[in-house]
């Protein structure tokens, strides 16, 4: 009898912890969702688009515990540029010397790990491009509706080396920065 008590005692206190703990998965709304990328030169500096394939965060009590996106590479899009310039670099972008789409249709980033600050999340993740697999950290903010994030991200660690003069000498004003900016506005 005791025994049987007891068993219903912990069978009773899961369900009313349960009852209060919501884990809840957000899919992203891709459509809705942007990603603009900055590319900084010497001389300046191109900026575009490019789109999610998919993407969720995860949540517990509303409090964000987990993310992992994917990223079409085919989408690369250059947005300051018109006509053949856009075409040429849109083209450049893709190619084996940059982000080698054809191979390398999807990136990704999958959260490892998230801490909760007073208006922000520390987001560390593994982010993959080009097959290559490498830990990032940034911040995200969150509403009611979304997030938001900006990551700067150094291209030659995932064996983008064009144009860089970590490994390239008397570029000149042909120069890359390493560095590459993505600013992420996500809805669910």
């Amino acid at each position: 009898m005791k025994h049987t008590f007891l068993k219903s005692i912990s069978i009773l206190s899961f369900l009313v912890l349960s009852a209060f703990t919501t884990n809840q998965t957000k899919e992203i709304n891709i459509n809705d969702s942007i990603v603009n990328w900055i590319g900084y030169k010497i001389t300046g500096q191109h900026e575009g688009t490019i789109m999610l394939q998919s993407g969720s965060l995860e949540f517990n009590d509303n409090n964000l515990t987990g993310g992992n996106f994917v990223i079409d590479m085919t989408s690369i899009n250059t947005t300051d540029l018109v006509g053949e310039y856009k075409d040429k670099l849109d083209g450049h972008l893709k190619a084996d010397d940059f982000f080698g789409v054809e191979t390398h249709k999807t990136a990704s980033l999958i959260f490892t790990s998230v801490t909760k600050n007073k208006s922000d999340y520390t987001i560390e993740g593994n982010l993959t491009i080009k097959g290559i697999t490498n830990k990032i950290k940034f911040t995200m903010m969150l509403d009611e509706n979304g997030a938001t994030a900006d990551l700067n991200i150094d291209r030659t660690k995932y064996g983008i080396k064009y144009g860089s003069t970590s490994f390239f000498n008397d570029l000149k004003d042909k120069a890359i920065y390493n560095v590459f900016d993505l600013n992420v506005s996500l809805i669910f």
